[in-house]
C-alpha cells in the first residue's frame, strides 16, 4: 500500500504550531541576551577578575560544558524542587538555557579578551580610563568583534538544542510537533513541516546575529 501524503491535516492545528514557534523564539531570545550577559562575566572573571573567583566560574564552565543539556535541563526541573526552589516549565526552560549558553560563551568570549595585546590595557590606562572604562572601550568591543562569527554560531546551536524543553511540557515548537503528531498520526508531514521550520529560524537568527554584526562593530573606513 502506498503512503498517501496528505499536510492538509496540519490546518487545523496552525494554532498550536504558531505558539510553539513563539515559545521557542521567546527562548532563545532570552536564552542569548542574558546567556551571552552571563558568559561575559564570567569571561571577565576567567581572563582579569580576582583570583579567589577563578576557580568558581572554571568549575561551572567544566561542568556545564560537560554534561549534557537535557540532564541539566532535568536538574532544574525535577531536581531543584527537592530544595524548595519551584519553577514552571518555561522558567526552567529558560535558566537551563541561560546557563547552558552562558558557560560555552565564556569560553568563547575569554578566547577574545585573551586576543587583546597587553599594550592595549596600558593604552587605557595613560588616557586616565578607569579599569571598567578599559575593559568596556579598549578590551570587550574589540573582542566581542573577533568572537561574533563564533558566538552566532553558538546561539544558534543553543536555539537547536532547545528543542528538548518539550521533554518537561515546555509548550515549543517540538512540543507541538509531538501533540499534533499525536492527534493526527500523521508523523511524515509533522516532522517534516517541523524540521523545515527549525531550518528557516535557523537561517533568519543566524542572518539576523549577523545584521546585528554589522551594526554593533561597523567597519572602519580606511
Amino acid at each position: 500500500m502506498t503512503y498517501q501524503f496528505d499536510f492538509g491535516w496540519l490546518l487545523p492545528y496552525m494554532p498550536v504550531l504558531l505558539k510553539g514557534i513563539g515559545i521557542t523564539l521567546q527562548l532563545i531570545l532570552v536564552g542569548a541576551v542574558l546567556g551571552v550577559a552571563l558568559g561575559t562575566a564570567c569571561a571577565w572573571v576567567r581572563a582579569l577578575g580576582p583570583v579567589w573567583l577563578k576557580p568558581v566560574v572554571a568549575g561551572y564552565v567544566e561542568l556545564i560544558r560537560n554534561t549534557p543539556f537535557l540532564i541539566q535541563l532535568f536538574f532544574i526541573f525535577f531536581g531543584l524542587p527537592s530544595l524548595g526552589l519551584q519553577m514552571s516549565e518555561l522558567t526552567a526552560a529558560n535558566l537551563a538555557m541561560i546557563v547552558n549558553l552562558g558557560a560555552y560563551s565564556c569560553e568563547i568570549v575569554r578566547a577574545g579578551i585573551q586576543a587583546t595585546p597587553r599594550g592595549q590595557f596600558e593604552a587605557g590606562a595613560s588616557l586616565a580610563m578607569t579599569p571598567f572604562e578599559t575593559f568596556w572601550h579598549v578590551v570587550l568591543i574589540p573582542a566581542l568583534q573577533r568572537i561574533w562569527p563564533a558566538l552566532s554560531s553558538q546561539i544558534v546551536i543553543v536555539m537547536l538544542g532547545s528543542a528538548v524543553v518539550s521533554q518537561i511540557a515546555a509548550e515549543d515548537l517540538t512540543f507541538a510537533a509531538n501533540f499534533i503528531q499525536s492527534r493526527n498520526f500523521r508523523a511524515f508531514e509533522t516532522y517534516f513541516v517541523s524540521t523545515l521550520i527549525y531550518l528557516v529560524l535557523a537561517i533568519l537568527l543566524r542572518q539576523a546575529l549577523s545584521g546585528l554584526g554589522w551594526v554593533l562593530f561597523p567597519k572602519k573606513k580606511a
